[in-house]
């Protein structure tokens, strides 16, 4: 059964951003199918939680949510609500005042994080607050919000995850 990888971009990206590109390119050479979800036009994140579980619910088959900012909350907030085989975060934006905190809800599934050190927009405390409390794998790169000079890096773990979530082998 092929496995598909499903990006939630950010609230200031669209579907096709720099990482989303990035990353499909390291999945599709994996043989996953790549869904990226066009949030474009929706800036309140519950409205992009009902898409992308309306999304989701027309795949039939392992699925690994992958979200950047808020597209990392949205993927988060849906992770407990469809079945996931893994959560991968790229500076997801938890702990902010603008959203409902309560939406994120602990999952069993493999869960990995990379924040920037330099990150002006979320927090890497926010991130860190997460990992601990969901016992998630942590990258802090020395970076900025958007991550971009560190795409080789990011592409690397990203590959390194979907390798452990398809072999079903706890990270």
């Amino acid at each position: 059964m092929k496995q598909y990888i499903v990006f939630s971009h950010g609230q200031e990206s669209g579907p096709w951003g720099t990482k989303i590109t990035s990353m499909s390119k390291i999945a599709e050479r994996m043989q996953c199918k790549v869904v990226s979800v066009d949030y474009r036009g929706i800036i309140d994140p519950e409205d992009r939680i009902c898409k992308l579980i309306r999304e989701c619910s027309s795949i039939s088959g392992p699925v690994i949510l992958v979200g950047s900012s808020m597209g990392g909350f949205v993927a988060t907030a849906v992770a407990s609500k469809i079945e996931t085989k893994g959560l991968f975060l790229l500076a997801p934006a938890f702990f902010m005042d603008e959203f409902d905190n309560s939406l994120i809800k602990p999952v069993s599934v493999p869960i990995e994080i990379i924040h920037g050190w330099n990150d002006d927009v979320v927090p890497v405390e926010n991130s860190i607050r997460f990992a601990e409390s969901s016992k998630a794998n942590l990258h802090i790169l020395n970076s900025d919000h958007g991550l971009t000079d560190n795409l080789d890096n990011i592409n690397c773990i990203f590959e390194n995850f979907i390798e452990r979530c398809s072999a079903n082998r706890k990270l």
